[in-house]
């Protein structure tokens, strides 16, 4: 690759690279555009477990989960007469407009299982048939329309079949729901709607127009850096045009990719993908550019200048995308759809992101010439920065006179730190999951008060035994408030069951394991309490299998690069300490200053990955550029010119990536802000000190055993330069 740039930098040559790839990305991003599709409701259930297997087979039922709202009128006290009259007129008339007309059952059942509490049903668990379920003194009429009140009198609830072919519909029918419920509701009675389509409204309205948020976010941030960076008016739009054109390239091209090989993918994945195109992106150009200019110091000619850092940073760049595209396609082997997406969307983002770096930047760079660089334009014969006393050649010497020390106390640092991980739990409910507790989650918490807390929401039991049979055995199990035959389809009969515990609590995921032992292998156990159970045992397989398999393709690709053994293990060993140390001052953070109660189960594994792919991107470009200084200076005095030639590069793209990834925050996930966190933390430690104090100082320590059984000595002659150099090169 290094040899067709070679050749294509010259000067009547290079316009016709950033013509072409202008045209290219411009094609990709207007001419093919994102792929679209409808989510499913399994996409972000793990594959072969029954909670999936549970939502997969309701689609046969004349009514599936996600498509029940159920809508909540509530006061501070005892409903009046005349209120609930009024709110029973209301939901007539909403359910009437709103309702889809092929729910029928299911709507009668959603009714039932609702409103158990207080019934005589609810309490053998045998009941059928919506008059049952709702329970002494609910109103007669239909079933489908009819208010179900608790028993304390503050509330009463009912349930509506949602119309919508998919889950945009089904939102906006729930917000047109809502709309019509605030304009005609009694006075003194606030009416909310939550259930499984409030929630997933709520959590598409998460995702209303954050594409547009998360990138004006990250472009913005990394336009400040970039100019804080530079202190350049000019010089810093260079590389957020060509970052920011790789972004929506790989945007388009990743959901293209995946919709051609029918991978799953949510609304995140485009957003988690912009933000590493960005980070890595701008990790890559940042190195590219501080070569060049030390190189315009020693050329007179720019293109001469291009060359010779295009040779030095095609290998630490190549090296370290192949590394983080081989860690990301690891996640194609994960239980999850959409982990798996993320993983194949994000390889090809890195990818062109890298591409965008190497051959992109590099010509429109030297197109400009170095005024672009004003007001600290590079001359020839200006020293070098590797060859400058620095910020960062001042802390090498401070490393190479204390490595025992500064080693020792940055490594007690990050093993206190990570002590914090003994302590995480992971596992979010419904309502943890909002930075800003939408709607559907606050009704739900009402609803809680006065009904049985698995009201809004209940388990769902699939079996082809007997219903009554099966409803009277599940009655039995501890934790079990009621359970109602609601429904069958092609043979198999639905049960749902309102556990008594809080959802998302312990208690909630060791009755679910009760209902599972008392079936046996004559039904499966479904419904979200299911799937956070099923969700935490898939992730727990997913850190054993994955993070091993991560860790030995690292070694193995920093083996190749490097050529040595000892040398990876230091570095991945590195890399490892500070994602637990990262992951231990996160926890600190989330329970002490955001209230963060667990982790989402899914956030250690892509953490880790995150971190270390990228964790790895430093090790390369600092241990490189001493592999290339070691030759003519020595293992030691090599390691302190890479950290006085990348330190400042390493460091800015650091803060520059941890902020990238803080903006992840922008979106009210509480997911997507645990990521952000951890990996900001992450990045921050790793850049600020254990690539520039503990990898350093190991090195010195060791001298030319750290490549073992690589030879670098200074006696070794450099390798030849093909590039002419003018007079006064330093």
């Amino acid at each position: 690759m290094s040899r067709l740039l070679d050749a294509a930098l010259r000067p009547r040559r290079a316009l016709v690279v950033p013509v072409v790839g202008l045209l290219l990305a411009l094609f990709a991003i207007i001419g093919v555009g994102e792929a679209e599709r409808e989510p499913t409701p399994t996409d972000a259930l793990p594959d072969g477990y029954a909670s999936t297997e549970v939502t997969a087979a309701l689609e046969a039922f004349p009514q599936g989960d996600d498509s029940v709202a159920i809508v909540l009128f509530s006061a501070d006290s005892a409903l009046s007469k005349a209120q609930l009259g009024a709110a029973q007129d209301l939901f007539a008339q909403v359910a009437g407009d709103f309702a889809d007309p092929a729910a029928g059952s299911g709507a009668d059942a959603g009714a039932g299982s609702g409103a158990g509490s207080g019934s005589e049903a609810g309490s053998t668990g045998a009941g059928s048939g919506a008059g049952s379920g709702a329970g002494s003194g609910a109103p007669e009429g239909d079933p489908t329309t009819t208010l179900v009140p608790s028993e304390d009198g503050t509330a009463a609830i009912g349930i509506i079949g949602v119309q919508g072919a998919g889950a945009t519909e089904i939102a906006e029918q729930v917000g047109d729901l809502r709309e019509a419920l605030d304009a005609d509701v009694p006075d003194g009675v606030t009416a909310e709607v939550t259930g499984p389509a409030a929630i997933q409204a709520d959590l598409a309205a998460v995702f209303d127009g954050a594409d547009f948020r998360l990138l004006g976010a990250t472009a913005t941030v990394v336009a400040i850096l970039l100019i804080l960076t530079y202190r350049s008016p000019v010089l810093w739009l260079i590389p957020l045009t060509v970052v920011g054109l790789a972004d929506r390239a790989a945007a388009a091209l990743s959901t293209q990719v995946l919709d051609v090989f029918g991978v799953a993918w949510d609304e995140s994945t485009v957003g988690i993908l912009s933000v590493l195109v960005f980070g890595a992106g701008t990790d890559y150009a940042l190195l590219l550019i501080s070569r060049y200019r030390d190189e315009l110091r020693r050329h007179e000619d720019r293109y001469a200048a291009m060359r010779t850092t295009v040779r030095r940073t095609v290998e630490p760049v190549l090296a370290s995308a192949t590394t983080v595209v081989v860690g990301l396609l690891i996640l194609l082997l994960s239980a999850f759809p959409t982990t798996r997406g993320l993983g194949l969307a994000c390889a090809v983002g890195v990818v062109i992101a890298a591409l965008a770096a190497l051959v992109f930047l590099p010509f429109t760079l030297v197109l400009v010439g170095r005024w672009v660089f004003w007001p600290r334009v590079p001359h020839l014969g200006e020293p070098a920065l590797v060859d400058t006393r620095s910020l960062w050649r001042r802390v090498g010497d401070q490393v190479s006179r204390r490595p025992v020390v500064l080693a020792g106390v940055v490594t007690a640092v990050l093993a206190v730190m990570a002590l914090g991980t003994l302590r995480i739990e992971t596992g979010l409910s419904e309502a943890d999951q909002f930075l800003e507790t939408p709607e559907a989650i606050v009704a739900a918490e009402r609803l809680g008060e006065s009904f049985p807390a698995g009201s809004s929401d209940p388990t769902v039991v699939l079996t082809d035994r007997p219903a009554e049979e099966v409803a009277a055995a599940l009655g039995t199990v501890a934790g079990v408030d009621s359970v109602r035959p609601a429904g069958s389809a092609e043979g198999v009969n639905r049960l749902d069951v309102v556990l008594s515990a809080e959802p998302g609590s312990d208690e909630a995921g060791a009755t679910v394991e009760a209902l599972r032992d008392e079936l046996g292998d004559d039904g499966s156990v479904g419904g979200t309490e299911a799937e956070r159970v099923d969700q935490q045992a898939a992730s727990d397989r997913d850190r054993l299998l994955l993070i091993p398999l991560i860790l030995g393709l690292v070694l193995i690709a920093l083996g190749a690069l490097l050529r040595s053994v000892v040398a990876p293990i230091i570095l991945v060993a590195s890399v490892v300490g500070t994602y637990l140390a990262a992951l231990g001052a996160s926890w600190l953070l989330f329970t002490q200053v955001f209230g963060f109660e667990r982790l989402d189960v899914g956030v250690p594994l892509l953490a880790f990955l995150f971190l270390v792919a990228l964790g790895v991107d430093y090790n390369i470009f600092l241990v490189t550029r001493a592999g290339e200084e070691a030759r003519e200076h020595g293992a030691r005095e090599g390691m302190l010119r890479a950290l006085t030639a990348t330190g400042g590069v390493i460091t800015s793209a650091g803060i520059l990536l941890a902020a990238v990834f803080a903006v992840l925050g922008v979106l009210p996930l509480v997911v997507l802000a645990q990521l952000g966190v951890i990996i900001c933390v992450g990045v921050l430690l790793d850049t600020l000190v254990v690539r520039t104090v503990l990898v350093p100082a190991i090195a010195v320590l060791l001298g030319d055993r750290f490549w073992w059984p690589r030879r670098i000595s200074s006696a070794a002659a450099p390798e030849p330069d093909p590039t002419p150099v003018a007079a006064g090169r330093s």
